[in-house]
């Protein structure tokens, strides 16, 4: 079955990444990829997600949240139509590397669409990297500050 997997380096403790990626409110701010959420981040919950693939249709869905680790993982399943026809298992990994975190986002398909549907996941594909870009950029940018005001001292 078809599987998406992407990583990114950020330079910001796994902490700082994970309370950006787990703001759902915040997403319209800076999530070029899904871009509204609500709902909470928890074993067994379903959150709303509405999702805009680069050159894609903008979709909303309900996944099933599976795994919530502070600061490590992230995992939910959503699916289209009814289960076995177009499933998806979606996770975002942190890990501590060097002074930063390494992102994995990635998604297991299953079902009997997902073969079929290349163009589509080459769109998500896409849209996981321009997540990953902007979660970098807004978790440094953020980290970066957070840095100079630590370091600073009156005069």
């Amino acid at each position: 079955m078809p599987t998406i997997e992407t990583t990114e380096y950020i330079e910001a403790s796994p902490e700082r990444v994970w309370q950006i990626l787990t703001d759902l409110d915040s997403y319209p701010e800076w999530n070029p990829f899904i871009v509204e959420g609500s709902g909470e981040f928890a074993e067994g919950e379903q959150v709303r997600l509405r999702m805009r693939p680069p050159e894609g249709r903008e979709m909303g869905f309900k996944p099933v949240v599976l795994r919530v680790e502070q600061a490590r993982e992230l995992r939910w399943k959503g699916r289209l139509l009814v289960p076995g026809i177009f499933d998806g298992e979606h996770y975002f990994r942190l890990e501590p590397e060097g002074g930063g975190t390494r992102l994995h986002q990635g998604e297991d398909f299953t079902g009997l669409l997902p073969r079929f549907m290349g163009k589509m996941l080459r769109q998500t594909e896409r849209g996981f990297l321009a997540l990953n870009a902007a979660l970098k950029e807004r978790a440094e940018s953020e980290a970066g500050s957070d840095r100079i005001d630590e370091g600073s001292t009156a005069v």
